[in-house]
């Protein structure tokens, strides 16, 4: 799903908001999130799942074409984990679409 597309979801369910406030109100919690993953912390919204930040160890690694090596610094890596609620649904839908098929 795009930005564009959650954005005009979002002013169809608020169409007392305008398109230009919802904008902003998505980019100021994009960056919440962005800056609360940056400083180490882990994003739980209840009901959708887990984000947090994985360390990939700084190690020494091989070019497969040159087999040369090279050193690779420590980075990061997020890791989702998804919530119970939203893992039934779409266990549920994906259940009512294989029973619909056969």
């Amino acid at each position: 799903m795009l930005k564009s597309q959650i954005l005009e979801k979002l002013h169809k369910k608020n169409n007392n908001l305008a398109f230009e406030d919802i904008e902003e109100l998505f980019d100021l919690f994009i960056k919440k999130v962005s800056i609360s993953l940056h400083e180490g912390k882990n994003i739980e919204i209840r009901g959708f799942g887990t984000i947090s930040r994985k360390i990939n160890k700084e190690k020494i690694v091989r070019n497969p074409k040159t087999n040369e090596k090279l050193f690779k610094n420590q980075s990061y890596k997020l890791h989702f984990k998804i919530g119970k609620i939203l893992h039934k649904k779409i266990n549920s839908i994906a259940d009512s679409n294989m029973e619909n098929e056969v």
